[in-house]
Order: structure tokens, then sequence, then C-alpha cells
């Protein structure tokens, strides 16, 4: 018998990913989520999370599977897709890794790279660092002793920050001297799928994206993690969506609309930097995600 595909697709923020599974997949596949941010509990507005009634038509992994506050890494991904692949063609499935996490699909398409284990200790400094001096103190810090790292990350990704200076005090080498597979892995042929709108599109999506969460209570769904103990420092508060709601806070105040601006503007950010990268990655058939009706689309 011939084994099921194992299908990726990927594409910046808001570009209509969910839209098209929702299309192609219903009778066919299962969603192994490529999303940093969509594997935390109460995290739903902000990270656009499929709705029940969704995962209830397409079977999905690796959503609300932590806590706000655990943290999660691309390793963590890698191994838990790996176990799930099987899993899903043995019930007959086309396993689907989808999102737009890009170096989670990097990592599992070339494998990892060779950089050490956490520290929990130095981690715990460096977050109390955070606190009191600020991403931009730590961010000028990473540009000093690792620029090459500093150069491939936004200066407000807090979490990149504090993992690439944690690699630099467990070892003393920078994160960027540690070698990353060049090569594709074999074990796991694919076909992968990028997916692509003209700018102008995209950022009215993203636009309205941002719009259409606020209308859905966004800044109520901030203030009940944040009540229920999950500061800005907490893994899942640091993503695009929430870490905007620390950064505008004027004389103990929040306002909304420069807090909403500021998400549009970041995330906008985002889906270039998404784009830049996805473009790195080999054998990609980009397409526009409105052609794709059928799984015989995608696989033509």
């Amino acid at each position: 018998m011939e084994e099921l595909p194992l299908i990726l697709i990927f594409g910046p923020t808001a570009v209509g990913k969910t839209e098209m599974i929702l299309r192609v997949f219903p009778d066919w596949g299962e969603i192994i989520s490529a999303d940093s941010m969509q594997v935390y509990r109460g995290l739903d507005i902000g990270t656009a999370k499929p709705s029940p009634e969704i995962c209830s038509q397409v079977p999905h992994h690796l959503i609300d599977i932590l806590n706000p506050d655990q943290q999660y890494t691309a390793g963590e991904f890698v191994h838990r897709t790996e176990e799930l692949i099987p899993a899903i063609r043995q019930r007959g499935r086309i396993p689907v890794i989808c999102g737009g996490t890009a170096y989670y699909f990097r990592n599992f398409l070339f494998g990892l790279p060779e950089t050490p284990p956490g520290d929990p200790q130095i981690r715990k400094q460096l977050q109390e660092r955070l606190l009191e001096e600020g991403t931009s103190r730590l961010y000028t810090e990473l540009e000093r002793i690792d620029p090459i790292t500093a150069e491939r990350i936004s200066a407000r990704d807090t979490y990149r920050i504090l993992r690439s200076l944690e690699v630099y005090y467990c070892t003393g080498r920078p994160l960027s001297s540690f070698s990353v597979p060049l090569r594709p892995r074999s074990d796991f042929p694919c076909r992968i799928i990028g997916l692509m709108r003209d700018r102008e599109e995209l950022y009215q999506r993203i636009n309205d994206r941002v719009d259409e969460m606020f209308h859905q209570g966004l800044p109520e769904e901030v203030s009940h993690l944040i009540a229920q103990g999950f500061g800005e420092t907490a893994p899942g508060m640091r993503g695009i969506g929430y870490r905007e709601f620390f950064i505008q806070r004027y004389n103990g105040c929040i306002r909304i609309k420069d807090v909403r601006n500021m998400i549009q503007q970041d995330s906008r950010r985002y889906a270039k930097r998404q784009i830049t990268f996805f473009k790195t990655i080999p054998g990609v058939r980009w397409v526009h995600p409105d052609t794709i009706k059928s799984l015989e689309d995608l696989l033509s």
C-alpha cells in the first residue's frame, strides 16, 4: 500500500491558511499546528486560534497543550511532530503540518541545530533582567556579543533574544557559532506548499484581522490572562497581540487605539520577515490560497 503523503503548508500571518484547510481537508487530513503561540491555553483571540467548530471539522494537534507560563521550543515541536505523523497515517488520514512559525518548518525539514539545552537558573536571571532593564537593553547586549544572531531577529522578539543570551552565558559561545544543518532530511519526504498574496492585499487582511480581534474582545482576554498571574515575562505573553499591551502603558493606563495600531504594525513587520525566511526554504510550490479548491490542486 502506498504511504499517505506528508504535506507542509506555510505562509505569512493572515494569508488565509485556515480558510484553505477547511476547503480541502475535512475528509482527508489532520493538522499539526506549526504555530508557536496557539500551543497556549487561553490565548485564543490574539493568536487567531481555530475555533472548536473548525477543529471538529478538521482535527488539529499541538493546540492548547501548555499554560502561558510554560516554554515551548522548536525542538519540542519537531519531536512531537515526528510522533504524530505515523499515528495520523495509521488512522488513514493525511498529516498536514500547517502554520506560520518559520523556524519550526526549518528545523523540521533540515533537522535541529546543535545548540545546547537551556539552563533554568540563567533563564530566570535573564527574565529578571528583562523586567528591570527592558527588551531594548538586552537586545543591545545581544548586538554586542552576537551581531549575526541579532541581525536575524526582531528587536522586540523577547523569546529569541533571551534564548540567544542564554546560549551565550551557558556556553561562552554565540548562538550563531553553532552548526546548522544545510541539507534537508530524507526520512520524511513531503510536498511543500507556500501560500502568498500581493503585499497590499496581505497587509489589508492583517489590519482587518486585528480590528476583528478587538471587536471579539482581545483587551478583555489579555486582562483575564493578567488576572490569572501571567505577566509580560510569561512565554505566551511575549507574542504579537499580547506584548503590546505591556509596551503601551501610560501612567498605569493603556490607550487601546495605540495598542491596536502597534499590533497591526508589528504583524505587518512579522509577515515581511516570514516571507523572507520562507523564501529560503527549497522546493516550495508557491500558490495563491484562493486558487486551491481540492486535494488534487495541492498534489498536482
